[in-house]
């Protein structure tokens, strides 16, 4: 097995508030794609609803999942002006959320 270099993976599972419209969940969502196009380390995101028939999500329904260069990339991008005014729209509509930050590990067979 091989962690890959450099690269870190973000992830994010959510449970919006009750009372959050989904109108508001879909901005929400927009505007977390857009930090990839102003927080430089930030690579990549991708995002789902959870679809599982195991039932074991705990309440989780919503995951996201972004892709830095680095943990210092994580580190500017907490930091970063757009980061915090994006999370404190999103923060105060979610009940709530587990971030794993990770390293990939490539397995090879």
């Amino acid at each position: 097995m091989e962690e890959a270099k450099g690269l870190v993976k973000h992830v994010l599972l959510t449970k919006f508030k009750d009372e959050t419209p989904p109108d508001q969940i879909e901005q929400l969502i927009r505007g977390y794609a857009n930090l990839v196009n102003l927080i430089e380390p930030m690579k990549s995101f991708h995002w789902g609803k959870d679809v599982s028939i195991e039932n074991l999500h705990q309440g989780f329904t919503h995951v996201f999942e972004s892709t830095f260069e680095s943990t210092e990339g994580i580190a500017e991008y907490i930091g970063h002006p757009a980061h915090v005014e994006y999370a404190n729209q999103f923060l105060p509509q979610v009940e709530k959320v587990v971030v794993i930050d990770y390293k990939p590990t490539v397995v090879h067979t």
